[in-house]
């Protein structure tokens, strides 16, 4: 599994990339594998503010829905718009192509308070 060192991650699975101040997330490689074939991503917050820890999407896959945890509070900005026809890059590229959201950040310094990709890797045991 890919852990990349320089994204900040949540207990719930996401992965945060922090430019100035906006950020973009997606889900990580571990969930993406335990989640199975991704069919269907959907997102309706863009234009919103979301609240860290609030939900601002699903994904679904052939065998499960799955809530998407905002890891810091911030405006919806952009929607992966390639997921809507290609919703599987989440599995094939899920810190790449995969992204699902950009978000213009309401408190940067939320970011310091998320995972390393080290303290990541020992919650899911890898």
């Amino acid at each position: 599994m890919n852990f990349p060192s320089e994204l900040k991650y949540t207990k719930d699975h996401e992965w945060v990339s922090v430019s100035g101040n906006e950020a973009t997330i997606g889900i990580t490689d571990f969930a993406q594998r335990e989640l199975g074939d991704i069919v269907y991503i959907d997102i309706n917050t863009v234009g919103s503010e979301v609240s860290k820890e609030e939900v601002f999407g699903t994904v679904e896959a052939v065998k499960t829905v799955s809530d998407l945890f905002m890891p810091v509070t911030g405006t919806v900005a952009e929607f992966n718009a390639a997921l809507n026809d290609n919703p599987e890059l989440v599995n094939s590229d899920p810190y790449g192509e995969g992204w699902m959201v950009k978000v213009s950040l309401t408190d940067a310094s939320e970011v310091d308070g998320l995972l390393s990709a080290e303290e990541y890797k020992a919650l899911v045991g890898a």
